[in-house]
């Protein structure tokens, strides 16, 4: 994830504020980002019963605009995104050639002719260019805005009300996954209700001399329900226990949607051809005859974390590998995803352990998500 030793870390607009607050700072993805403010665990917590602050300014905002935006966006993406309607957003990726995944994405349509696709931070660069080369031939513009935006997430229970409180905004009526423009404590912003977190919340998209005010407008709307700054830490634990993806551990370039479990979002009734295509159909059909690994969560009887990389082990055989661990403050024990052969993949398969350091740890295999929100 370390950006080469050459380049200096990126900022973001809200990194003075981040250092005024005592963040522990990190490197992710080249840039300098706040791992923690205090205890991870009460920033995870406070999502969870109250809310929490993010700042995701690290995340590769690429506009797409023209009479042909739509019909490049399916060419170049898996999904049929010329069917989103105007104000809704879709998750979708971008595949290579072979099929494998180059990023998940989110794609927001903002207006008839233009869109907005939102890349992981470490893939951005990837992703603009991938883009742009697919952009060849169609009457459309693809424009790296990556600076023209700081990005602030509300997160939790209480997310909704704070907001409220600082917007004349139809929050209500804002759907998951859909966008609308507005101005929230003065701010003109773009407010999507989508998340990382399985928790209710938005994102705001704002210029990033806004980002400081924004910031301290929500952080005192926030003070009377709890609202705490979180740093990505806490964002990991908390898309764990979602069952969410991440790129480079759930997701890579070695997978297939099909081999993550994550099919649906290819579209192959869409029209006209898109980048993949062959392969992805000759992944679905390898998919059916023969299920590849399955995604599963493992909760562990012990206090030992199972981390990226360990096996999964059962009857003295390597039957998978965890993608992602952590402890979960939910469950109060330590989760992972991974990878199972289908054989070992139902939840409460007996005898499936993780392989920590020589020693065979004992597990619970169960469904995914660990943890689901009341609605």
């Amino acid at each position: 994830m370390s950006s080469s030793a050459s380049r200096p870390l990126r900022r973001t607009a809200l990194d003075a504020v981040h250092r005024s607050l005592g963040a522990t700072m990190t490197d992710f993805a080249g840039w300098d980002m706040p791992l923690r403010y205090g205890s991870e665990r009460d920033e995870h917590v406070a999502v969870r019963t109250k809310a929490g602050l993010f700042d995701l300014s690290h995340m590769g905002e690429i506009t797409v605009t023209g009479p042909q935006a739509a019909a490049l966006l399916n060419h170049a993406l898996v999904g049929n995104i010329a069917s989103v309607g105007v104000g809704r957003a879709r998750y979708t990726m971008i595949c290579r050639e072979d099929g494998g995944i180059l990023d998940d994405l989110i794609v927001y349509r903002l207006a008839e002719t233009e869109y907005m696709v939102v890349a992981n931070a470490s893939n951005a660069q990837v992703v603009l260019d991938a883009l742009s080369e697919r952009a060849a031939g169609f009457d459309a513009e693809v424009r790296d805005d990556r600076d023209a935006y700081a990005l602030i997430a509300v997160q939790g229970p209480e997310s909704p009300g704070i907001l409220k409180s600082l917007t004349d905004s139809d929050l209500d009526g804002l759907k998951y996954y859909a966008g609308l423009p507005g101005t929230v404590a003065g701010v003109p912003a773009l407010i999507a209700r989508t998340g990382y977190t399985g928790e209710d919340g938005f994102e705001l998209f704002v210029k990033p001399e806004h980002a400081v005010e924004l910031w301290q407008a929500l952080t005192k709307a926030g003070e009377s329900a709890g609202l705490v700054p979180c740093g990505l830490s806490c964002r990991d634990t908390l898309r764990l226990e979602a069952g969410m993806p991440l790129y480079g551990h759930e997701l890579t370039e070695e997978l297939t949607p099909f081999d993550a479990g994550l099919g649906r979002v290819v579209k192959f009734e869409k029209e006209g051809d898109f980048v993949g295509r062959e392969a992805l159909l000759a992944a679905a059909e390898r998919a059916e005859q023969a299920p590849p690994r399955v995604l599963v969560g493992l909760v562990c009887e012990g206090r030992r974390i199972p981390r990226a990389g360990y096996g999964v082990v059962a009857g003295g055989e390597v039957v998978g590998e965890v993608t992602s661990g952590a402890p979960s403050p939910t469950l109060g024990k330590p989760i992972a995803m991974a990878y199972v052969d289908a054989a070992h993949a139902a939840p409460g398969t007996a005898g499936v352990g993780v392989d920590i350091r020589g020693n065979h740890e004992p597990l619970e295999v169960v469904a995914l998500p660990f943890y689901k929100r009341r609605k």
